[in-house]
């Protein structure tokens, strides 16, 4: 059952998706279509899944799930992650790699490798300062607090 996202509570179960570029606005309103259609029909054992999702700055989709009506079952991610391929498959784009990073470079957002922004780190063009996406965040109050950070207060801070 798709939900308003506001209206999940902060301890619910949060996916992110990065895209290897930004979406134009008519792949938007498709991929919105597509997310609304799969998440109304996600179910886990016959139960519907209280869901939501956001996409952010035209390139993160991120899905919500409350769990205390339900939780997401192996075969309920397994299609979750099938619709994510298809995606994929459609518009020609990168979501599951989890070895890239994407920051900000002013109100631009970039995109790299985790073995270049490693260099990058280490030739100081990206800084402990540097505003990262941290896409490890489990929970819709983690997503909140700690998803869009300095590097210094992420994961990424090991590479500075």
């Amino acid at each position: 059952m798709l939900v308003d996202f506001q209206s999940l509570p902060d301890t619910s179960r949060i996916w992110i998706y990065q895209c290897n570029r930004t979406f134009s606005d008519e792949e938007v309103v498709e991929v919105k279509n597509g997310l609304s259609g799969f998440l109304e029909e996600w179910t886990a054992h016959g139960s519907s899944l209280r869901a939501a999702y956001e996409l952010r700055y035209n390139r993160f989709i991120v899905i919500g799930l409350d769990q205390s009506m339900a939780s997401a079952s192996g075969c309920s991610i397994d299609a979750s992650v099938h619709f994510i391929q298809s995606l994929e498959e459609k518009f020609k784009v990168d979501l599951l790699d989890k070895m890239n990073v994407s920051y900000k470079q002013g109100e631009y957002i970039a995109y790299k490798n985790l073995k270049d922004f490693k260099k990058m780190a280490k030739d100081r063009a990206v800084s402990k300062n540097t505003i990262v996406f941290n896409n490890l965040v489990a929970t819709k109050q983690e997503y909140l607090e700690n998803w869009e950070v300095p590097a210094s207060e992420s994961w990424h801070a090991r590479f500075m």
